[in-house]
């Protein structure tokens, strides 16, 4: 499968802003035709990077909301984002970042109930760690 990685570039500059000074990850375009005439479903290169980084947004989106004194929507919209741009017409991809994002929120849901300075530490790490996921994956797979 070939992988355009030009125009999703205009999601990661949309993106960045969830992480600052970093960029996000590049996505790729409709996978290639299977000989039935069905779409093959190829994993990339980045497939676990992008996973861990859907994670990532999980966790953060239910830290910032615990956090936060009004709701924040844009974590779970870039998610989306990135699902749209990154397994258009993959479903199963869809699922396992779907899945991965749904596993970082449940797992800070599971142990906090409450904003601590624990969890504060914790977002912040996790944005960090975003931060360097997503340059890392644009410097290597964005040219």
């Amino acid at each position: 499968m070939i992988h355009n990685l030009g125009p999703p570039l205009l999601i990661c500059i949309a993106l960045a802003a969830a992480f600052p000074a970093a960029a996000q990850p590049a996505a790729s375009t409709p996978p290639a035709q299977a000989p039935d005439g069905g779409n093959a479903e190829q994993p990339v290169p980045y497939d676990e990077r992008l996973s861990r980084l859907s994670e990532i947004l999980g966790s953060i989106d239910y830290l910032r909301n615990l956090c936060s004194p009004t709701r924040e929507d844009g974590w779970r919209g870039d998610m989306q984002q990135l699902l749209d741009t990154e397994t258009k017409n993959e479903p199963k991809r869809k699922e396992r970042l779907t899945a991965a994002f749904n596993r970082g929120y449940r797992s800070f849901a599971s142990v906090y109930t409450n904003c601590t300075p624990q969890a504060r530490i914790a977002e912040e790490r996790y944005r960090n760690e975003g931060a360097t996921l997503a340059t890392e994956i644009t410097a290597r797979f964005g040219n």
